[in-house]
């Protein structure tokens, strides 16, 4: 894939993984025509573009917009190649606390880009979703389910438009706001680390890993797919020995809406997902290409019925070691254990 020349749009462009993908695009190509960050929030833009101002980087924009407002977004779209939809409200607890905001967001807001995309002359849509859409018991996790359903059953509506949408779906991603990672960090100081529940598990993936496999979509997708990576779990208690092993880790129990374990690929799904090597990928049960085509192109291999891919039945495991090194590297340069 080439983005010289291209446009690309990030809705919640100001996020974690908005601005990781901003570094990587405009480090690789830096010749990329225009690059729009679309958010609501005009803090985190000011903040952000003291990093990457309009006088350093002359592709960069800055549009104040939120997903629910479509004319917005048809304004926004016009001239726009790519688009990456990493808007959402995501803390579960909040959601369940304020359920009609998150509706509007997350399933109003994906509606509406859906809608602009179709209206305009964008090619590829990617649409981010989280493990707590499968299988959801959660508010925030149904809504990005909702959501998920509806950017694939985008690809059966768009007629004769030279347009695809696709989907990518992962764990929680290490330091992002409002994770656990940097939130025990800030908690040591205190001397105490509260433990929702000493069984739970989570699937683990950087910064880093977050923008390939959007990367990946934006460049591979044929349109109606759901892109799940191959990575890695934690054990909470593992995460509070690694950060804070002299502090008392108290257990708080677990917040509204929470799993003890996280799910990403559920039995049901099996009938329907592919092993592509570095991802695993769930069909549309009647994409719009053929598949004997896709599995030939890509070389993916039926996953046998039943299979699942949950964080406490995981192959591969973060230790203490290796979650001191990631900390390090991904999160605090100055973090010691």
């Amino acid at each position: 894939m080439d983005l010289t020349d291209k446009v690309v749009l990030i809705t919640g462009g100001t996020g974690s993984l908005g601005k990781a993908l901003t570094k990587t695009i405009l480090t690789r190509w830096p010749s990329i025509r225009k690059l729009i960050i679309y958010s609501r929030d005009e803090q985190k833009q000011f903040q952000m573009n003291q990093e990457y101002s309009n006088e350093k980087y002359p592709a960069i924009r800055y549009f104040i917009g939120d997903v629910r407002d479509l004319d917005r977004l048809r304004r926004a779209f016009t001239g726009v190649d790519y688009v990456i939809h990493a808007a959402a409200m995501k803390h579960v607890h909040i959601a369940e606390y304020n359920p009609d905001e998150c509706v509007k967001t997350n399933v109003g807001g994906a509606e509406n880009v859906i809608k602009a995309a179709l209206e305009s002359s964008v090619k590829k849509v990617v649409a981010l979703s989280t493990d707590k859409a499968c299988a959801p018991i959660n508010l925030y996790g149904a809504t990005k389910l909702t959501s998920d359903k509806l950017f694939i059953a985008a690809n059966n509506i768009k007629g004769f438009k030279d347009i695809r949408f696709s989907v990518v779906r992962y764990g929680n991603v290490m330091g992002s706001n409002g994770s656990v990672i940097p939130f025990f960090i800030q908690k040591r100081k205190e001397g105490v680390l509260p433990i929702t529940d000493a069984k739970m598990t989570r699937f683990n993936i950087s910064l880093a890993g977050g923008v390939d496999m959007v990367l990946h979509a934006l460049d591979q997708a044929w349109g109606g797919e759901l892109f799940v990576p191959k990575i890695p779990s934690y054990r909470i208690t593992d995460v509070a020995h690694a950060i804070g092993t002299e502090c008392e880790h108290r257990i708080v129990g677990i917040r509204p809406g929470e799993k003890i374990h996280e799910e990403m690929i559920t039995s049901s799904d099996s009938f329907t997902t592919y092993d592509l090597g570095k991802y695993y990928v769930i069909l549309p049960q009647e994409p719009i290409w053929n598949l004997d085509d896709f599995i030939r192109h890509f070389n993916a291999k039926k996953v046998p019925d039943g299979f699942k891919y949950t964080s406490g039945d995981n192959d591969e495991w973060e230790t203490l070691e290796t979650l001191r090194n990631l900390i390090k590297e991904h999160v605090d340069p100055t973090f010691t254990p």
